[in-house]
């Protein structure tokens, strides 16, 4: 197998997660490339149409996009764990994924908006819609992660890479201070290797 993925991009990091914690790691070769949405990379365009990373080229069902669907592959071609089996294990799961994804596609549109375009055409309004979005993302985790316990699925590594992302790149907007429960759940999960492994850079 073979993924297009780069040591920044938080849904890359899930899926490199995961690829960890599935022992499946070392059946991917990792091809490390940067993206724009303004200058797409030509090589990516020709295994995912959205020319976004993650991608990931398979054998048997050709090559997978979105970091949601390469996760679940993963986990279901290693035996499952990481996606729980029917059940209200498995919305919560999922909600918190979704979650998690909406936080990062906010995270990410902010920093494509100051790091991409152009100052004079920067909408300050729409950077602070972001914002609260990511606002209201945390606040609903802090409320919730008191009951995660000391499980470990989509859900959780998710929201972790939700954590790394706010502190690679917005180092200056502190999170942690009205989020306690929260802080003491990313510093325990930051010292699992698979986490540890994957720190963006």
């Amino acid at each position: 197998m073979r993924l297009w993925t780069n040591p920044a991009s938080p849904f890359a990091r899930k899926v490199r997660i995961v690829a960890l914690e599935t022992k499946l790691a070392p059946q991917i070769e990792e091809i490390v490339i940067a993206v724009s949405p303004v200058k797409p990379h030509a090589d990516l365009r020709q295994e995912n149409p959205l020319v976004k990373i993650p991608a990931l080229a398979t054998d048997d069902v050709g090559t997978l996009y979105d970091s949601a669907v390469i996760c679940e592959y993963l986990d279901s071609k290693a035996g499952g764990g990481l996606f729980p089996p029917p059940g209200p294990a498995r919305w919560e799961a999922l909600r918190l994924h979704a979650l998690g994804d909406g936080l990062l596609e906010a995270a990410v549109l902010r920093r494509y908006e100051t790091a991409v375009r152009p100052q004079a055409l920067q909408w300050s309004e729409w950077m602070d819609g972001q914002r609260l979005k990511i606002e209201g993302g945390l606040d609903a985790m802090e409320a919730a992660c008191g009951q995660w316990g000391g499980g470990f699925t989509i859900g959780q590594i998710t929201a972790a890479c939700v954590l790394g992302y706010l502190d690679f790149r917005f180092a200056t907007e502190a999170w942690r201070p009205s989020r306690p429960k929260l802080t003491a759940w990313f510093e325990r999960l930051s010292a699992r290797p698979s986490v540890a492994a994957t720190q963006p850079s």
